[in-house]
């Protein structure tokens, strides 16, 4: 049986801490001064591909490494002609690739294959292996692939095994199918011990069966008169289209008729380009209406200079009537020399351009852009997914088969070649975030599986929950977890599942002792799956695994928010009494009273951007609904500073002059960012006197220009997952960042700011690690004034998040969610995630405020997690949104009573007092701040 989803976790999660490509707001475009990096990873679509062409480039080896990357060893190829220095010839009689120099099983071969797989569609993957070096026996070699997506743990997923002996040449064989696409996809070969060399003759991944979509529908509809490009498939020449800074060139055909168009008789090149901006362009000024969305098709393939893959982007360059200039990302995929594939994006423009021009970017200089078609229309509106009926959700009911192992191990099995046996002595409690969950319960047993012989990370106990599984139901995950002796260093325990072939993280909890661990997360389901294993892997091989108690149940929303609403009322509301004075000799007594809140004063903001602003229809919804505000890039020092020198404050002096001028208050997002891959390279290049001077540059040049206008300041961004400036400059430096900005501005809270907190799903950022992170800045003296918490979050947990909250909390700072995003296909689904995370965060008494990460359509960072739509309507999320605000506003009326006084309880914030006595009407405004007894607020009338 093929065995899903496996991963070696443990070692992979310190070698290799996920690449963040944060999309909309957190990405930047460093190659364009004043651009418009909102919009660089709006949704796409990756191409549609002949079901017989490999997708992977140089296959075979003939031309060296190129394409491929040893994964922290070293690589090199061994031809016919040089003989065969590990003792075998090529399979093939070409080359193969040697992989040496290997100190972990993890280390092999890989290649990012990123825009060449199609959601939805199946690949088989065919892989020549051998080994050579010290081996006696057999060992394992493994195909996977390496999952990367912003604000969530990389994952693995287990592809084929193979057992491979010396002299001999074996197949590595298995399939795969993504349902949707992460933001990097790499594939690559591991699996044998150490000092072992892995050999490698060829790899084939082709597609073996199309996605319905793809099979049924064709590569680009181009028909009708919607099509605002002109002459989109060049049947009149090259009318309409120039070059960006190179030349533009028709053909029918190239490459001695190999290539030839995919539809129609011509298609165009941009050929002898020098820059990766150089390529095809349009104007399509006049034809392109501010607030309304656009999608974009193109037919693309890059042709020349022995480059096989390269990525092409379609971006809109924006003249404003001021002159400004703004690029817009719309889309881009990876394109190959290969085959015709498509790209597909969507944009929106905010304001009203004075030029618009949509062109084709991307391949280094030499190689040619190749176009087929190219569309823009306006985007149908797509109706939203129906509301989810759930039978019989069972909340509360475990699903796992056995979990008290009264019956031994039946109703599990052993993941790979290690033993399953029942032990004892371990925790009869549930653990805490089950209990928060289930209430009263019986006892557990007592009694563990006992996991022995594990020779890889990914072996442990497992078990097959397919029929048990519904559809849009969140499941939380609770176990209790140890490992046994032998371990060098700290060890992860991952709660994984297997979902047809994709790996789903279940929770995960890092161990360096010998005691009894609570693990848990979550996990929901929204396509039907045919198979899904749950199974407990991640301590180094050798490792003993203990497991107790393991809880998988589906999570009653509702039941949690009745308990919420009850916290929520005894932390958010005071006692008021309104004692009326001024009328007189004539009594008050009976006169009627109308009591109005007019605003919440716990602060709910949300993440803008500069060209957001341009939009009447996003001014209004922000300033109706919002009362802080963080920009997405443009206070970054990216943003800022591009090059050294070359500054651009003008889009945070204008996002700012809008929130000042209705009264919102804003965070400063942020001075610094810890994580190498969003350090500018002007910066990366300085000697390290020269970065310490830059460094306080930074610090003076936005402190000293913003003194007293936000009230916080995230200082350096995601330490937990980062360390650019503290690798070069020392551990100091951070504590010195915040001493420092706090000498500048000391009027502003200064906060750590970090992702993966609250949701139990990465040992980086777990509470007890931040805990520590910021005690340790405060023991060097770093005024730290704030938790920031970021919250990109799927499939929520009440108690989850609540743990985390809890143990964050004994810091006595205060909380703020600073980055709040939930994404789901289903708009309801997706609402229920935002209540969840919006009432926890509102009903725990160390939370200050939330701020969302954006609401409006193709400006966030993830994809189905806005609230408007990209033209305005208020999706089912939106309205979800606002029915909370409404419900936490406070409203009473009623008469005077014989004291002349008039008593409520009601949220903290503004009211509006409204009495009408026998000779006027009066109207007064009051606040009702924090505290624990009963507000007198005198009226005077």
């Amino acid at each position: 049986m093929r065995r899903l989803s496996i991963c070696c976790f443990t070692s992979r999660q310190h070698k290799h801490p996920p690449q963040r490509s944060r999309g909309t707001m957190e990405n930047p475009k460093l190659k364009y001064d004043n651009g418009n990096a909102e919009n660089l990873n709006q949704k796409m679509i990756s191409p549609s591909s002949n079901l017989a062409a490999n997708i992977i480039a140089n296959h075979d080896f003939s031309n060296g490494l190129q394409s491929w990357h040893p994964n922290c060893c070293n690589g090199f190829v061994v031809s016919a002609e040089s003989g065969n220095p590990s003792g075998m010839s090529a399979k093939s009689g070409g080359n193969y690739a040697v992989v040496t120099n290997r100190t972990e099983c993890w280390q092999g071969l890989e290649q990012d294959i990123t825009g060449r797989i199609s959601p939805g569609s199946t690949y088989s993957v065919s892989a020549c292996v051998g080994v050579s070096g010290l081996l006696s026996g057999n060992t394992d070699v493994l195909a996977t692939l390496k999952l990367e997506n912003h604000g969530s743990a990389t994952s693995y997923l287990f592809i084929g095994k193979t057992s491979v002996s010396k002299q001999r040449w074996e197949m590595v064989e298995g399939t795969f199918s993504l349902p949707t696409m992460p933001e990097r996809l790499v594939f690559y070969l591991e699996g044998p011990s150490p000092g072992i060399e892995l050999l490698i003759d060829s790899v084939v991944i082709s597609c073996s069966s199309l996605s319905k979509s793809e099979s049924t529908s064709t590569v680009c509809d181009i028909a009708g008169d919607e099509n605002i490009v002109i002459n989109p498939q060049f049947e009149d020449g090259l009318n309409n289209w120039s070059g960006r800074g190179c030349k533009v060139v028709l053909h029918d055909s190239m490459a001695d008729g190999k290539i030839v168009p995919q539809s129609g008789k011509v298609f165009a090149s941009a050929t002898e380009c020098t820059q990766s901006w150089n390529g095809i362009q349009q104007e399509i000024t006049g034809r392109v209406q501010r607030k309304l969305a656009y999608n974009v098709a193109a037919v693309v393939r890059i042709f020349g200079n022995n480059v096989t893959t390269a990525t092409v982007q379609a971006t809109l360059w924006v003249q404003t009537p001021d002159y400004r200039e703004q690029y817009i990302g719309i889309a881009n995929v990876q394109a190959t020399n290969k085959d015709w594939v498509q790209l597909q994006g969507k944009f929106l423009l905010n304001g009203s351009p004075s030029r618009v021009v949509i062109y084709l970017e991307g391949p280094p200089p030499g190689t040619d852009i190749l176009v087929n078609a190219l569309v823009v229309k306006h985007a149908e509106k797509i109706p939203p997914s129906p509301l989810p009926v759930i039978e019989n959700p069972d909340f509360g009911v475990n699903i796992i088969t056995n979990s008290q192992l009264n019956d031994g191990t039946n109703g599990w099995f052993p993941l790979g070649n290690c033993n399953l046996s029942v032990g004892s002595g371990s925790p009869h409690i549930l653990p805490p975030m089950a209990r928060a969950s289930l209430g009263a319960y019986e006892p557990l047993s007592g009694r563990c599986i006992l996991v022995k012989n594990r020779t890889q990370t990914w072996m442990g106990p497992a078990q097959m929950i397919t029929d048990k599984l519904k559809l849009f139901l969140t499941y939380q995950v609770s176990a209790w977890v140890r490992i046994g002796s032998g371990a060098s260093g700290p060890q992860n325990v991952n709660v994984a599942l297997g979902v047809d072939s994709q790996w789903v993280n279940g929770g995960q909890v890092e161990i360096n002792d010998d005691r009894w661990h609570e693990i848990g997360g979550s996990f929901r389901i929204e396509k039907q799956p045919s198979k899904v294993m749950v199974y407990i892997q991640g301590p180094a091989a050798g490792v003993d695994l203990m497991v107790a108690g393991l809880q998988i149940f589906p999570v009653d929303h509702k039941a949690r928010f009745k308990y919420l609403r009850r916290q929520t009322d005894k932390i958010r509301k005071r006692d008021v009494i309104l004692k009326f004075t001024g009328d007189g000799s004539s009594s008050l007594f009976g006169t009627f009273v109308k009591v109005v809140q007019t605003q919440n004063s716990f602060p709910i903001g949300s993440c803008i951007n500069r060209t957001n602003i341009d939009n009447e229809d996003f001014v209004d919804f922000f300033v109706k609904n919002f009362n802080w505000a963080v920009f997405g890039n443009e206070l970054k020092w990216y943003w800022t500073e591009p090059q050294q020198g070359n500054f651009n404050y003008k889009d945070a002096d204008d996002m700012l002059a809008l929130c000042q001028n209705y009264k919102i208050e804003t965070r400063g997002h942020c001075i610094f960012w810890e994580v190498q891959a969003t350090v500018q390279q002007w910066i990366q290049a300085l000697n390290k006197n020269d970065l310490m001077t830059a460094v306080q540059n930074r610090l003076t040049g936005v402190l000293t220009r913003y003194k007293g206008k936000f009230r916080h300041y995230d200082v350096n961004n995601e330490m937990m997952h980062g360390s650019f400036y503290q690798d070069r400059l020392g551990k100091d430096i951070r504590a010195n960042m915040f001493k420092t900005a706090n000498q500048l501005d000391p009027s502003a809270t200064l906060f750590v700011n970090d992702y993966h907190v609250e949701d139990g799903c990465d040992t980086r950022s777990y509470p007890e690690k931040y805990i520590e992170h910021i005690l340790d800045l405060q023991k060097q003296g770093a005024p730290v004034g704030g938790i920031g918490i970021q919250g990109h979050i799927d499939n929520p947990v009440g108690p989850v998040v609540c743990s985390a909250l809890d143990k964050l909390g004994i810091l006595g700072l205060p909380i703020w969610f600073t980055e709040l995003d939930v994404s789901s296909v289903n708009e309801y689904v997706r609402g229920e995630d935002l209540e969840v995370m919006l009432r926890e965060a509102f009903a725990h008494p160390a939370v200050e405020g939330v701020m969302l990460w954006g609401f409006w359509e193709l400006f966030m960072s993830r994809d189905n997690a806005h609230l408007v739509n990209a033209e305005g309507e208020i999706n089912e999320t939106g309205k979800r949104f606002l029915a909370l605000k409404h419900e936490w506003l406070s409203h009473a009326r009623g008469h005077i009573d014989v004291q002349e006084e008039f008593e409520f309880r009601g949220f903290h914030g503004t009211y509006i007092v409204e009495i009408v006595t026998a000779s006027k009407k009066v109207s007064k405004t009051f606040i009702v701040d924090k505290g624990d007894s009963p507000l007198v607020v005198s009226i005077d009338l």
